[in-house]
C-alpha cells in the first residue's frame, strides 16, 4: 500500500493536492503557510483539508511501522510465508494486521499452551479433521505422567482448539461486525455507593441500557466516568447463542463425537477469549470515536473563545471581585502595560461602598480610563452594579469578563516571568482586563483545558486533545496576524514557523535593540534562518512601517509582484493599499506565474484593499437582568439575557448573571430537528431565553432559546 492513495481513499482530495501538500509537509512547511501561500501548489485545499492530510498520513506512518516490526518479527522467527508477508503488506488498518499477527504472536502461559507442553496438539489436529473415530481410544493415546487421563487429554486438545478458533480472523471480524451493529451499553449502580453524594449526579445510569452504536458521545464519556469512579459496572451484550451458532455454522461440518469436542471448544473459545477480548476491543473503539467527538466540541468552542470580540488598545480598568479579600484593581496601558493597582473593599465585611467609588473614579480621572472590566466570578454582579452607579466624567463602557483559567495564568510561570514583584491576584487582574483588549492574544497563555469550554475534556485522549487544540490556537493567531513588536513570546510561539525558543529570541533581540522597523529586520534574530522567515514573515505585523506590506498578510516573496503592480499604473505602492477602485482594474492574469498564480493574487488584492484587517468583531457591553440575583429568583415561562458559555454536542450552557448556568437542550434550540448546535448559537453570543425548569436542589435549570 501506498501513501498516496491510502490518503486518497479516506480523504476524496484530489491526487494532485495530494502529492504536493505531503510533499511540502516533508520539507517542514506548516498548514496554516501551506493553505495561505502555497494554494497553486495545493489546489486551493483549506487548513480543514490539509489537516485531514496531515492525520491520514500519520495514520499510514504508524500503520507502516507496525507491518515493519510485525514483519521483522515474523522473519526472525522463520516462520514468514510469502502469502503472508502479502497479507500484511496489503492490511489497510491496525485491527486487520494485528488479526494477521495474533496466531503468531509468543504465547504467555495459557491454557492452549500449556497443553502443548503436555503433547497435546496432535490430538487437537485430529479432533478438528471431524472424523469418525473411537475417540475415547485416541485420547487415551496420550494419556502419560503430565496427563492422567482421557477426560483431561481432550480438556487440553479443546484448549488448543479454542485458541486456534479466536486467531482465526474471519470468526473475530464476524464477532466483530455483530458487536459494531447490535452490541448493547448496559450499566449497573454498586449497591454500596448508591446514596453517596458523588454519585447523585451520575444516577440516571444506575440501571441502563441502550445501544452502543447509538449511545451519543457525551453519555457515553459520563458513564465511563461513573465506572472509573467506582458507582457503576459497565457491561458490553450481544445476542450470544445467536454469535456461538454462527461460528459453529463455519466449524462444525459433522454430528460425530469430534465435532462435540469442537462445540464445547467454540462455547469455551467464545466465554473466555473471543467475546471479552473483542467487546474490550468495541468498546475502546466506541470512546475513542466519543473521545474524537468531544475534542471536535472542545476545538471549535475554543477557536470561538479565541477569536472572541476584542476591544482593542483601550486604557482599561480591570477589577478581580470579591467580598472578603476585596476586589483588586488594576489601571493598564493601551498596550496592556500595568500602571498601578490597588485593593477596595465595597462588600461584605467591610461594605466600604463610598470608598470604592471614590477610589474607582479617581482611577479613572488619573489613568484616562476608556473601559472598565469585571471578572464574572464570585460578587461579579455586586461589583458591576457598584461600578455602574459611578457618575463618571467621561462615559465608559463597562464589560463583564469570563475569568475562566485566570487563576491558571496567574500562577503560571509566564504570569511570574511577566510580573515577577507582584502576587498571583494582581496578575489575575491584570489578565482580566487584558482578555478585554484582545481575548486571542491574552488566552494563548493559559493551557486550553483550563478554561472551560468543553465537555469530559479531562477523560478523552490526553494527546489527541493537546494536538488539536495546538493546532486551533496556530490557526487563529495566524489568521488574525502578530503585532511582532508587542507580542509575548506564548503569542509568538504559535506563529508559523517561529516556536517556543524562537519567538523567546525574538522578544529578547526586541528588547535589546528596539522595536523592528520592517520585516528584513526579522532575519536578524538568532537562530532564525530562510526557513523560518519564510514560513513566520507574513504572519508577522510591523505596525506603521514605512512598507505598508509589512503591516499587511502579503508574503515577503510578493513584494516584487506588488511592486510590479503599483510601477505599470505609474503609483507607489503606498497608494494602492485602500484603493479598492484602483485595484479592481488590475489586469491578474499578466502577473499570473507558475509559482504566484490567480489563487495568491487574488488573496493579495484582497489584503491591499484593507490591509491587516482584524477580521473579528468589536466588544459589545451586556447587562443581565438586575432583577435575578440567584437561582431561587427564577420562575417558569420568565424571558431573560443571557450569555452562551459552552457549547456541547446535547446543547449549550447560558449565563444568565447567577451561579448557576442554565442548559439550552438541543430539543430545545428550535422547534424543528436540530443537527447541529453551532448552527444555532455561537460561544459568547448575546441571546434572549425562556425559563422552562427550574431544579433549586440539583441545582439545574433548563432552557430555550428565544427567538
Amino acid at each position: 500500500m501506498q501513501l498516496i492513495p491510502y490518503i486518497a481513499k479516506y480523504t476524496q482530495l484530489p491526487e494532485k493536492g495530494i502529492i504536493n501538500t505531503v510533499e511540502l509537509l516533508n520539507q517542514d512547511c506548516t498548514i496554516p503557510f501551506i493553505s495561505r501561500y502555497r494554494k497553486e501548489r495545493t489546489g486551493n485545499l483549506d487548513e480543514v483539508q490539509i489537516g485531514t492530510i496531515v492525520t491520514f498520513k500519520a495514520q499510514f506512518d504508524a500503520l507502516e511501522k507496525r507491518k515493519a516490526a510485525i514483519i521483522k518479527t515474523l522473519d526472525e522467527q522463520e516462520i514468514m510465508t510469502n502469502e503472508l508477508r502479502k497479507k500484511i503488506n496489503q492490511a489497510g488498518d491496525l485491527t486487520i494486521l494485528e488479526d494477521l499477527y495474533l496466531p503468531f504472536k509468543k504465547s504467555k502461559k495459557t491454557k492452549a499452551e500449556t497443553a502443548r507442553k503436555k503433547g497435546l496438539e496432535p490430538l487437537a489436529k485430529i479432533i478438528m479433521v471431524q472424523g469418525d473415530i473411537e475417540l475415547e481410544h485416541e485420547a487415551s493415546k496420550y494419556v502419560n505422567d503430565h496427563v492422567p487421563n482421557e477426560v483431561e487429554a481432550l480438556e487440553g486438545a479443546r484448549y488448543i482448539i479454542a485458541e486456534w478458533i479466536n486467531e482465526r480472523a474471519d470468526i473475530r471480524k464476524q464477532i466483530r461486525y455483530t458487536l459494531e451493529k447490535f452490541a448493547q451499553l448496559t450499566t449497573k449502580v454498586i449497591s454500596n455507593k448508591k446514596e453517596e453524594e458523588k454519585a447523585q449526579k451520575f444516577r440516571d445510569y444506575f440501571d441502563w441500557s441502550e445501544s452502543l452504536d447509538r449511545c451519543p458521545s457525551h453519555r457515553l464519556l459520563a458513564i465511563l466516568r461513573a465506572e472509573n469512579e467506582g458507582i457503576i459496572r459497565v457491561r458490553i451484550e450481544i445476542d450470544s447463542e445467536r454469535a456461538i451458532q454462527k461460528i459453529e455454522d463455519r466449524i462444525i461440518k459433522n454430528s460425530n463425537a469430534c465435532a462435540r469436542q469442537i462445540k464445547m471448544a467454540i462455547h469455551d473459545a467464545y466465554k473466555r477469549l473471543l467475546f471479552p477480548s473483542l467487546a474490550n476491543e468495541i468498546l475502546k473503539r466506541a470512546k475513542e470515536k466519543a473521545d474524537d467527538d468531544a475534542i471536535k466540541v472542545f476545538s471549535k468552542n475554543l477557536r470561538q473563545l479565541l477569536l472572541g470580540a476584542p476591544l482593542g488598545e483601550k486604557r482599561i480598568l480591570a477589577i478581580d471581585p470579591g467580598f472578603r479579600t476585596g476586589c483588586k484593581v488594576v489601571c493598564l496601558s493601551a498596550q496592556g502595560d500595568l500602571e498601578h493597582n490597588e485593593t477596595i473593599y465595597p462588600h461584605a465585611p467591610q461594605n466600604d461602598n463610598k470608598g470604592a467609588i471614590r477610589k474607582i473614579s479617581t482611577l479613572a480621572d488619573a489613568y484616562k480610563i476608556e473601559a472598565i472590566a469585571i471578572g464574572n466570578g464570585t460578587a461579579s454582579r455586586e461589583t458591576e452594579q457598584l461600578v455602574k452607579r459611578i457618575q463618571f466624567r467621561k462615559p465608559i463602557e463597562v464589560f463583564v469578563v469570563s475569568e475562566a483559567g485566570a487563576s491558571i495564568y496567574s500562577a503560571s510561570k509566564i504570569a511570574r516571568d511577566e510580573f515577577p514583584n507582584y502576587d498571583v491576584t494582581v496578575r489575575g487582574a491584570v489578565s482580566i482586563g487584558r482578555r478585554l483588549a484582545d481575548p486571542l492574544a491574552e488566552l494563548v497563555k493559559i493551557d486550553p483545558k483550563s478554561i472551560g469550554v468543553g465537555q469530559y475534556q479531562h477523560d478523552v485522549n490526553q494527546n489527541k486533545l493537546k494536538t488539536s487544540l495546538d493546532t486551533v490556537v496556530e490557526s487563529c493567531v495566524n489568521s488574525v496576524g502578530v503585532n511582532i513588536n508587542t507580542a509575548s513570546v506564548p503569542l509568538l510561539s504559535y506563529v508559523s514557523g517561529i516556536g517556543p525558543t524562537l519567538a523567546e529570541n525574538i522578544v529578547a533581540y526586541r528588547n535589546s535593540h528596539g522595536a523592528f522597523e520592517n520585516r528584513k529586520a526579522i532575519k536578524k534574530v538568532p537562530r532564525l534562518g530562510d526557513k523560518a522567515f519564510e514560513q513566520g514573515a507574513a504572519f508577522l505585523r510591523i505596525k506603521h512601517a514605512k512598507n505598508p506590506l509589512d503591516d499587511s498578510a502579503v508574503h515577503p516573496e510578493s513584494y516584487g509582484i506588488v511592486e510590479h503592480m503599483a510601477k505599470d499604473l505609474g503609483k507607489r505602492v503606498r497608494d494602492l493599499v485602500g484603493n479598492k477602485q484602483l485595484l479592481q482594474n488590475i489586469d491578474l492574469n499578466k502577473y499570473s506565474t507558475e509559482k504566484i498564480g490567480l489563487f495568491t493574487l487574488k488573496d493579495i488584492i484582497k489584503e491591499l484593499e484593507k490591509p491587516g484587517l482584524d477580521t473579528r468583531e468589536k466588544a459589545k457591553v451586556f447587562t443581565f437582568n438586575q432583577k435575578i440575583r440567584s437561582i431561587g429568583d427564577l420562575n417558569e415561562g420568565q424571558l431573560l439575557p443571557g450569555i452562551v458559555n459552552n457549547i456541547t454536542n446535547f446543547g449549550c450552557f447560558v449565563d444568565i448573571g447567577i451561579k448557576e448556568s442554565g442548559l439550552i437542550h438541543i430539543s430545545n434550540l428550535a422547534d424543528a430537528f436540530v443537527k447541529d448546535v453551532n448552527e444555532h448559537v455561537a460561544l459568547h453570543e448575546q441571546i434572549i431565553v425562556k425559563v422552562l425548569e427550574v431544579d433549586i436542589p440539583r441545582k439545574r435549570i433548563q432552557l430555550k432559546l428565544h427567538k
